[in-house]
């Protein structure tokens, strides 16, 4: 039994240049799942008003971002290919594919059905279900696949937060730093205009549940549930207590954006009097333009401006082999 496993990242551009990231930021911001605005509407902003004023500012950052070897979310996303392919040994292939741009899945999948796996185990790089991003990788892979003649067994991993390994893999990170020596520890999670969770459910919204403090049947897929789930797991393990760390939500572009928002989080605990932070980014498996710039840079700055001293940011999982541990246990099960 020959098994394909595809990993898929959200993407990157071909190069920090401002043509290049122009070209990601529209194919990025057209998704319906990302811009859930009417069609009219959502191509008129994003294309005359987002991408063009936004694209030669974003690419300034990638050139910060950018190493010798190229963008980090795919250098990581090709060593972890590599060592889980290791790890999995011959009955298995790894692939690996971006949502946006190279490589991109609909290319991906096309080598996959020409070497024609008996089955598919299909595992978005995102461990909390947001319909964003993951909703988003799946429903492209169930549109290439859906006009296939022949269709293997296909198994989609939609979230994995709660995954033991996963979050024994979290923990190894965290270990790395003394929580005790800093003032305050924070849980950074990507942002979510809060239309977006309140769609998950059937009826009532977000608000309506109590997501802040528990997961269960009705609030499972609810990113911002997940979240704070994802949280309580890393911080119970880690034995920081409830009192010294803050779940919030940055990269926010309005105010109806879950809160609480990051960069108001660090200004408050530095008019608290905190000198140091410890930020842990548990949305993000491979470190990116979020984490590498908006936490380490962008928030240390921040902090500093308002009397802070350091903004420390746990790495995300990248290539560790706890992370690889975890995603064969991902795919064995």
């Amino acid at each position: 039994m020959k098994t394909t496993v595809l990993l898929i990242n959200l993407g990157t551009p071909d190069s920090p240049t401002t043509r290049d990231v122009r070209s990601y930021l529209r194919q990025f911001l057209n998704d319906p799942r990302v811009v859930d605005l009417p069609w009219l509407i959502r191509k008129v902003l994003v294309n005359l008003i987002i991408v063009p004023f936004r694209a030669p500012k974003s690419a300034k950052i990638y050139q910060k971002l950018w190493t010798d070897e190229g963008s980090p979310i795919m250098i990581h996303g090709e060593r972890v290919k590599a060592l889980l392919q290791e790890k999995l040994g011959a009955d298995f292939v790894v692939e690996l594919a971006m949502r946006y741009k190279k490589p991109s899945i609909p290319d991906t999948l096309e080598r996959i059905r020409r070497s024609n796996p008996n089955r598919i185990i299909v595992v978005p790089l995102f461990p909390q279900y947001a319909s964003a991003s993951t909703g988003s990788a799946l429903e492209e892979v169930m549109d290439v696949v859906k006009r296939w003649w022949v269709i293997p067994d296909i198994t989609f991993i939609s979230q994995y937060w709660d995954h033991p390994a996963f979050v024994d893999a979290l923990v190894e990170r965290g270990r790395q730093y003394d929580w005790q020596e800093y003032d305050h520890v924070l849980f950074s999670y990507h942002g979510l205009p809060e239309r977006q969770v309140d769609k998950v459910y059937d009826d009532g919204l977000c608000k309506d549940r109590d997501c802040e403090h528990e997961v269960n049947d009705d609030n499972y897929y609810c990113y911002k549930a997940a979240c704070f789930g994802t949280t309580r797991l890393l911080a119970g393990a880690l034995g920081i207590p409830q009192e010294h760390y803050t779940v919030c939500f940055q990269s926010r572009l309005d105010k109806r954006w879950l809160e609480p928002f990051a960069d108001k989080i660090v200004i408050e605990q530095a008019g608290k009097g905190a000198r140091k932070l410890l930020v842990f980014s548990p949305s993000f498996v491979a470190d990116c333009l979020e984490t590498t710039i908006e936490i380490e840079d962008e928030y240390q700055e921040l902090f500093v401006e308002h009397g802070g001293e350091k903004v420390q940011l746990v790495e995300s999982l990248n290539d560790h082999p706890a992370w690889i541990e975890a995603l064969e246990q991902l795919v064995r099960k």
